[in-house]
């Protein structure tokens, strides 16, 4: 078994991501925090898109790059201590100048569904701090994920 958080996992055709639930990721209720779903969700994001573009630096200044628009989170059931939560995501719907993504969690295991959503991706200038277009090399190798 690989003790080793996170860990990618890339089956169903569906790109994903493992963590375990740690006590610093629990709520005053003894489960998973509504925060922290995002950020499982974010972390899942930003190592799906470096997986489609191996050039892209989520903390690297250029001229193209992405911003986080847009999120819906919702929660199914509770996460608990020592879960392992796999979160999937993948390419729901390509614009001229965003990308929506779906994702959901499940409880490992059980396969319990603890949460599912989207969240929107904006292409973004960073140098003239404003939107743009998807490239269209961009368009097309997200296409390619798109389903």
């Amino acid at each position: 078994m690989n003790d080793t958080f996170p860990r990618v996992e890339d089956g169903d055709g569906r790109f994903g991501l493992v963590e375990r639930v740690r006590f610093g990721d629990l709520d005053a209720m003894q489960h998973m925090n509504n925060v922290e779903f995002l950020r499982y969700f974010e972390t899942t994001r930003i190592a799906y898109i470096t997986s489609l573009f191996p050039e892209h630096e989520p903390t690297g200044r250029r001229v193209f790059g992405f911003i986080f628009a847009e999120c819906l989170i919702s929660y199914r059931s509770p996460a608990h201590f020592g879960e392992e939560i796999r979160t999937r995501c993948w390419v729901r719907e390509i614009g001229s100048s965003s990308v929506k993504l779906g994702f959901e969690m499940h409880a490992l295991g059980e396969e319990r569904l603890v949460a599912e959503g989207y969240g929107v991706l904006v292409g973004y200038d960073y140098d003239k701090g404003a939107s743009q277009k998807l490239p269209d090399a961009v368009r097309e190798r997200l296409a390619q994920d798109l389903g």
